[in-house]
C-alpha cells in the first residue's frame, strides 16, 4: 500500500554544495518540524539548484540540505559503491536515470511514499508502487543548424542525405543518451545503431558536447535534450529543434527517498517543495525543463506536460524493464557499432 504524507511546512536555511559526503549520520529530531542534515544526490544543473535557494531558505529553517551534484552515471557509481561498502549517507536521490530507480526498488532500497503535491502528476511518470515520482521531465529531440530543414524523425537519420552529418550522445557515459538508446532499439530494432554508424554518425559525448558540435558546424544535425537547445537559443545560438514524428523521448527526472535515510521527515518535506507550484516554476523557468504539474505551461512556449506525453514515445514499465535487463547488451552493441 502506498504511503502518502501530509504537507509539511517549510525547507532549508543553509543550502551548500558539497563534493563529498560526511562519514557520520545527522542528528534528527522527529517531533514537530523536520530538523537536521539532509543529503541529496542529484544530477540537477547547478544553476537550478542555486535558483532553489531563496525558496529553500523560506522553508524548513531547521534543515540543512547538503548536495552531492554530478552526472547521473557518476552519482549511480558513487551510490552503488557506498551501498556495497555497507551504507550511504544519501537521503534523497534525484537524477535522470530511471533504470537506477527501477533496480533500487527491486532491491527494496527505496522508501515507499508519495507527496500530496504530486497528485496531478501524470501516472506514466510515477512508480505505481510509490517508490519514486518524477519532479521534472527532460526530453530528447532533434537539433539542427538554423537555416536548414532538419530531419523529421529519428528514423530519418539513417537516410543517405544525412551521411556524415549526424552527432549523438554517448549512452556509455550519459544517462539521458542511454534512455534514448533504449527507446530507439525498442522502436527501430537492435540494428539501429549499426545502421546509424554505417551512415557516418559520430558520438559527441554528453548533451552539451553534442550541441557544441552543431553550433560549431562540425555536424548539421544531432540528438540532444530540449532544455539544452532552449538555453542555447536564449543565448542567441543559431540552432533549432524538431519534434520527431516517431516520438520524442521523455526522461523523467525522478526523486526517491532511500530506505536507509536517517532523516525521512526532512526528505518528505524537501520533495513537497520540489513539487509545489513554486518549485515546479523554478524547474520550468530556470531549468528549461517540463514541470510535471499540468497546470504549468511548457518551458519557452513549448507544449505542456500532457501534450508532451502525447507526442512522445511511450515511457512505461516495459521500457524500464528493457533498459534494466538488456542494458549491458545494448551498450555492447553500441560499442561494437561505433568502435569501427
Amino acid at each position: 500500500m502506498k504511503r502518502v504524507w501530509l504537507p509539511v511546512a517549510l525547507l532549508v536555511a543553509a543550502c551548500r554544495i558539497e563534493s563529498a559526503a560526511p562519514a557520520s549520520g545527522a542528528h534528527v529530531e522527529t517531533d514537530g518540524a523536520p530538523k537536521g542534515d539532509l543529503w541529496v544526490y542529484t544530477s540537477m544543473y547547478r544553476h537550478v539548484m542555486d535558483a532553489f535557494e531563496p525558496l529553500l531558505k523560506e522553508r524548513l529553517p531547521q534543515v540543512t540540505v547538503r548536495w552531492f551534484q554530478g552526472g547521473s552515471e557518476k552519482i549511480a557509481t558513487r551510490l552503488e559503491a557506498e551501498l556495497a561498502a555497507g551504507g550511504s549517507p544519501c537521503d534523497v536521490l534525484m537524477t535522470s536515470d530511471p533504470f537506477l530507480y527501477r533496480r533500487l526498488a527491486k532491491e527494496q532500497r527505496l522508501f515507499r511514499a508519495v507527496s500530496p503535491n504530486g497528485v496531478r502528476t501524470p501516472r506514466a511518470v510515477v512508480d505505481p508502487e510509490g517508490h519514486w515520482e518524477a519532479v521534472r521531465l527532460s526530453t530528447m529531440v532533434l537539433v539542427h543548424k538554423a537555416g536548414i530543414e532538419g530531419p523529421a524523425s529519428f528514423a530519418e537519420l539513417l537516410e543517405p542525405k544525412w551521411r556524415d552529418e549526424v552527432v549523438i550522445g554517448d549512452p556509455l557515459t550519459s544517462g539521458t543518451a542511454f534512455t534514448w538508446a533504449v527507446s530507439m532499439e525498442r522502436t527501430h530494432g537492435e540494428e539501429f545503431f549499426k545502421r546509424l554508424r554505417a551512415n557516418g554518425a559520430r558520438v559527441g559525448g554528453g548533451n552539451a558536447a553534442v550541441l557544441q558540435k552543431i553550433e560549431g558546424g562540425e555536424a548539421a544535425v544531432g540528438v540532444v535534450l530540449l532544455e539544452n537547445i532552449l538555453a542555447a537559443k536564449r543565448r542567441g545560438s543559431p540552432v533549432e529543434e524538431t519534434w520527431p514524428s516517431d516520438g520524442a523521448v521523455v526522461i523523467p527526472g525522478a526523486v526517491a527517498i532511500l530506505a536507509s535515510s536517517r532523516n525521512t521527515p526532512a526528505a518528505r518535506a524537501f520533495i513537497d517543495v520540489l513539487l509545489s507550484p513554486e518549485g515546479q516554476r523554478v524547474i520550468r523557468e530556470l531549468g528549461d525543463m517540463h514541470a510535471v504539474d499540468p497546470r504549468q505551461p511548457g518551458p519557452r512556449d513549448t507544449p505542456g506536460v500532457e501534450a508532451l506525453l502525447t507526442k512522445s514515445a511511450a515511457f512505461d514499465e516495459a521500457l524500464l524493464d528493457r533498459g534494466l535487463t538488456d542494458g549491458p547488451a545494448l551498450k555492447a552493441r553500441f560499442s561494437a557499432a561505433f568502435s569501427k
